[in-house]
């Protein structure tokens, strides 16, 4: 079987909990953040996935996903990796989609971009480079990193422009698969949060 990325959005923050762009402070987990990683690797230590042996786990730098893979099991086995890191929101960082809308009406993050942060491209282009290393490999790969950057990474598994992001919610502490269907690249699961019971 065709290696898949399995994709770990961390867990809850205060600012996640409160809508602000996060992209490159570095802050902890909240207490409920910290509760569905723990829910998260439970449910990685059940079958099917048997604590997934064998899979090499990379994780974004930023405290909030290297601390939802150590909560979840995988942190002695996680890498980090900077191309993990989410997009940075430049001018923007830690504003609210309210403020944003207040400070440039009709504003649009996956169209209008981020004054003095990243452009959408480079952040393609870091996704890119994830694509290629797990597709490069033999088995699996599971990654913890970030809501934009993980939605872009799925843009890009699929061949389709970054900004298609826009149509992929993803929820803190989910568990996404990019895996295959009839030979071609496929969503194989997307946004599941099944494990927070």
């Amino acid at each position: 079987m065709a290696p898949r990325i399995l994709m770990v959005r961390h867990g809850q923050t205060q600012w996640s909990l409160s809508g602000r762009h996060t992209g490159r402070t570095d802050i902890p987990l909240t207490e409920e953040g910290r509760r569905t990683a723990r829910l998260l690797g439970q449910r990685f230590a059940a079958a099917p996935w048997d604590g997934l042996p064998g899979v090499e786990v990379r994780t974004s730098p930023l405290l909030r996903a290297a601390e939802t893979a150590e909560l979840a099991g995988f942190g002695p086995r996680a890498k980090e990796w900077d191309a993990l890191t989410e997009w940075d929101y430049g001018d923007y960082e830690g504003l609210t989609p309210a403020q944003l809308q207040e400070l440039r009406p009709g504003f649009f993050i996956w169209r209008d971009g981020v004054p003095g942060g990243e452009p959408l491209a480079a952040v393609a282009a870091r996704a890119d480079e994830v694509v290629a290393w797990a597709r490069g490999g033999a088995h699996d790969v599971l990654v913890f990193a970030h809501g934009h950057f993980l939605r872009v990474l799925g843009a890009r598994w699929l061949g389709l422009p970054p900004s298609f992001a826009a149509a992929l919610r993803l929820d803190p502490a989910s568990l996404s698969i990019l895996g295959w269907a009839y030979g071609e690249p496929a969503l194989e699961r997307w946004n599941d949060t099944g494990h927070m019971g």
